[in-house]
């Protein structure tokens, strides 16, 4: 007998050739990527980054120098976009909310023990309804990979969608940790779920597993938003994150949603990066001298 979720899954093109994807990507990247290599895209992702911080040294003190780091950026370079967002576990929202001085930059919260969401629901629903109470206005959750890859959908569902009321108005990023679903078809499966849960973006990675970010899982990623928007008109951000290393690979990322998404996502409203070394890679190219300000 169907579920709902059989419905659900029936009306998007799950089954992929995997070769045909890494060939359409790599066309991608050959062809394209190039192309968006200028200074103009680099300010635009300088703009897009989420400066995150989740260390287990994290203290109230490196927190709130951290936050200060964007409260000087802004003075220090006034022409470049500041960063979109500073991310943080949740018992520092409240040292962001009070340090930070510079209006637009959101504060974003990993919740739902992060980064392996093994956690009690309640547990979950209670730290990040404390995260938004202290100051954040974006909250970033791991879905329950377990329950998916165990094909316990209904699960998935119900704990994305508590979750996304306990957000209510304030943004819900839902990681699909993309590196452990073992195929394409799970990440195209995972992205429709987690957008009818609930989710305002997907976002690959929590950064913390030994496979993160790839350009394969984005294209997937994009093309469920594009089919999902086309299905619902609902318009859903784009997060990748974990192993950006290079320029060239947060360019690769801009290009893919350009190519997949069109020009109309390509905000800082979005399309994220959820990086921090990138920050100072991007400021050494944009102004041509290796610059460590973060």
């Amino acid at each position: 007998m169907e579920n709902r979720f059989d419905e659900l899954f029936k009306q998007y093109e799950l089954k992929m050739n995997e070769d045909e994807v890494r060939t359409r990507v790599q066309k991608i990247i050959d062809e394209k990527v190039p192309l968006n290599n200028t200074l103009d895209v680099k300010r635009f992702l300088m703009g897009s980054i989420e400066l995150t911080t989740l260390k287990t040294t994290d203290s109230e003190d490196s927190v709130m120098a951290f936050t200060q780091k964007v409260n000087d950026f802004d003075g220090t370079y006034p022409d470049l976009p500041h960063v979109a967002t500073i991310c943080v576990y949740p018992c520092f929202a409240s040292v962001v909310k009070e340090t930070l001085d510079v209006a637009g930059v959101n504060i974003a919260c990993v919740s739902g023990s992060f980064p392996s969401s093994q956690a009690l629901l309640e547990v979950k629903v209670a730290e990040t309804a404390l995260a938004i109470k202290d100051g954040a206005n974006e909250i970033d959750i791991v879905m329950p990979v377990g329950k998916f890859l165990c094909g316990d959908y209904e699960g998935v569902y119900d704990e994305i969608s508590e979750l996304k009321q306990t957000c209510g108005d304030c943004a819900m990023k839902v990681i699909l940790e993309t590196g452990d679903l073992v195929s394409f078809e799970n990440i195209k499966k995972a992205s429709v779920l987690a957008m009818y849960a609930g989710a305002d973006y997907i976002k690959t990675s929590t950064g913390k597993e030994k496979i993160s970010a790839t350009p394969e899982a984005a294209y997937i990623m994009c093309q469920a938003i594009k089919e999902y928007h086309k299905a619902t008109g609902k318009v859903i951000g784009f997060k990748p994150a974990g192993g950006i290393n290079t320029v060239m690979d947060a360019v690769t990322y801009y290009t893919i949603v350009e190519e997949v998404l069109g020009k109309e996502w390509l905000t800082n409203d979005l399309f994220r990066l959820g990086t921090s070394r990138l920050a100072n890679l991007l400021l050494s190219e944009i102004e041509g001298e290796e610059i460590k300000f973060f």
